[in-house]
């Protein structure tokens, strides 16, 4: 089984750093917003979903203390929130649950918002796992025997409660005896899918072989790869999808050797005040991502660095998208507005 990812323990968020797997399996304890930000921000914590999580739990933390000012403090606390990532649907999706449902609570006691903001934290927690196994049931169907699939950066345990999204396909594939060989895209600059989904995979005993992010073209030309399954950070209302920066390109790739591209990604994840994928705000993350590997420079370090964080995909060139609602076919605006 994954290892929990995320659990509200002892009064505080237990989560683990994935910014030292595989080498080390280590858990952070957040006592406050502040270290909720800081692990968001600083990428201890990644994965749309599990963002969504951290962040329920971040209002909760923001507002605990509070006294007098409960309201102003949750606003305080909501805004500050926002600003640790800008891309992941998920993160805002939580925030603005928890706003709606303290306001719908306004006339109660504050000791008694308070307690209705962490259960509601406890709920998306689990129903983010009951939706991550929901993903996994609808997907397993897109998995034959003995497929080869490719993925990129991490859609797994970590990136949500406990389970994974296009992982999840692929875990619950894998439970129901099907031979399935999963390769792996390093995915440059903070190689998630080096050190996170290899480390995932093989915990299950999954067949996982680990590849360079300009491998894929030449796996696919030799007919190696039979179809590509990733994750999603934002949905637009026309079904153009942001992910980890590559994910285009494996995309276009597909599209060109007529294999199947997937997108899974709980129905959170969509954004349908969004009409296109050229609205999603595309995070820039810092230089030394590039210029460096762990604590190693491999460039100059003066050297000038472009690092977007995400890319978009277009959704002509994805087959299908799998949610805890359904797999969503072509025209996506149509699929889309049935399960929103």
């Amino acid at each position: 089984m994954p290892v929990p990812t995320v659990e509200w323990k002892n009064n505080r968020l237990k989560v683990i750093d994935q910014s030292v797997l595989p080498h080390r399996l280590r858990f952070i304890c957040c006592n406050s917003v502040k270290s909720v930000w800081d692990i968001i921000r600083e990428m201890k914590i990644r994965g749309a979903p599990l963002l969504g999580v951290a962040a329920a739990y971040g209002v909760y933390l923001g507002v605990r203390n509070s006294k007098k000012n409960l309201f102003k403090d949750l606003e305080r606390t909501i805004k500050y929130l926002s600003t640790s990532r800008p891309t992941a649907r998920n993160l805002f999706w939580a925030l603005e649950g928890m706003k709606k449902i303290a306001y719908a609570h306004r006339k109660e006691p504050a000791g008694k918002i308070k307690k209705i903001l962490l259960e509601e934290a406890e709920r998306i927690l689990e129903e983010d796992k009951e939706i991550c196994r929901k993903i996994g049931k609808f997907g397993k169907h897109l998995i034959k025997n003995n497929d080869r699939i490719l993925t990129h950066c991490n859609a797994g345990g970590l990136a949500t409660a406990d389970y994974g999204t296009a992982l999840g396909v692929i875990f619950t594939s894998h439970r129901e005896k099907k031979k399935i060989r999963v390769y792996v895209d390093e995915t440059r600059p903070v190689l998630q899918g080096a050190r996170l989904t290899t480390w995932e995979l093989m915990r299950e005993g999954i067949d996982t072989t680990l590849i360079c992010d300009n491998t894929a073209a030449h796996l696919m030309a030799k007919g190696e790869i039979d179809k590509v399954i990733v994750g999603a950070d934002r949905i637009a209302k026309n079904g153009d999808t942001a992910n980890k920066i590559g994910t285009y390109n494996l995309a276009l790739l597909a599209h060109y050797h007529e294999i199947p591209f997937y997108v899974a990604a709980p129905t959170s994840t969509i954004d349908v005040r969004i009409k296109s994928g050229k609205d999603i705000t595309i995070e820039e993350r810092g230089a030394d991502e590039v210029r460096k590997i762990g604590n190693t420079y491999i460039a100059p370090k003066r050297v000038k660095v472009l690092n977007p964080a995400f890319d978009v995909t277009p959704n002509r060139f994805i087959t299908a998208i799998v949610t805890e609602k359904g797999i969503l076919h072509k025209p996506f605006a149509r699929s889309i507005k049935k399960v929103i």
